[in-house]
């Protein structure tokens, strides 16, 4: 087994971890606060920090209530596990939409990748590095949009028939929505009240969201 010290997300990564111990440990540690990827028998775990949980959190929100003011269905599944075993790949986005496919997915209980589209979105934030590829995983799993936030800028990235994913400068899912914008309100995130935050979000999304208008 191998340690990965990050300052602020304590890390492992074990080896030769068989598909079916990486199953039994996702059924043993259900109910706490470890992230597991995996990929083709190593297995990386992580306890997320606050920093981590916060852009998490209000990047989730923005996100939500943008679908709620344009009146676009939405189904969230926050950070549910995503494996397929036939890839030997698994992972835990931070949080997850079915947009476009929701309809698809209303009503169900049980998901399975095998015969269920993935979320249209995953949000992934990168305050520290993972020793795994999981853009790699994500492509894997076809996920088709991911918005990655590295501490600084929102990166949308799409997924391109070669199965490789491309950064672009708009969101598929929300083509009208300025993503430079989002990183504004993602960053005022860490030093506004949250309430207040939301309510002039909201605000902005109902005037149009003019470029370089937030309060």
């Amino acid at each position: 087994m191998a340690t990965a010290q990050a300052k602020t997300e304590p890390r492992f990564l074990i080896d030769h971890v068989s598909w079916e111990e990486y199953e039994t440990l996702l059924e043993l540690w259900s109910d706490r606060n470890i992230r597991m990827t995996y990929d083709r028998g190593v297995l990386e775990l992580i306890s997320p920090s606050y920093e981590h949980g916060r852009h998490q959190h209000i990047l989730a929100r923005l996100v939500e209530v943008y679908c709620l003011e344009r009146d676009l269905d939405i189904l969230g599944a926050g950070n549910t596990t995503f494996r397929r075993r036939i890839k030997e790949r698994g992972l835990e986005p931070d949080e997850c939409y079915w947009l476009r496919n929701e309809p698809l997915m209303r009503g169900k209980e049980d998901l399975d990748l095998d015969v269920d589209p993935p979320p249209d979105l995953a949000i992934e934030v990168e305050v520290t590095k993972s020793a795994l590829d999981r853009m790699d995983i994500y492509a894997e799993l076809s996920f088709p949009e991911i918005w990655r936030f590295d501490g600084r800028l929102v990166h949308v990235h799409q997924l391109q028939p070669d199965g490789t994913y491309a950064e672009i400068t708009s969101s598929q899912n929300f083509p009208e929505l300025p993503i430079d914008e989002v990183t504004r309100w993602v960053l005022r995130g860490s030093t506004s009240a949250e309430n207040r935050l939301i309510r002039e979000f909201t605000a902005w999304v109902r005037a149009g969201m003019p470029r370089g208008e937030q309060p």
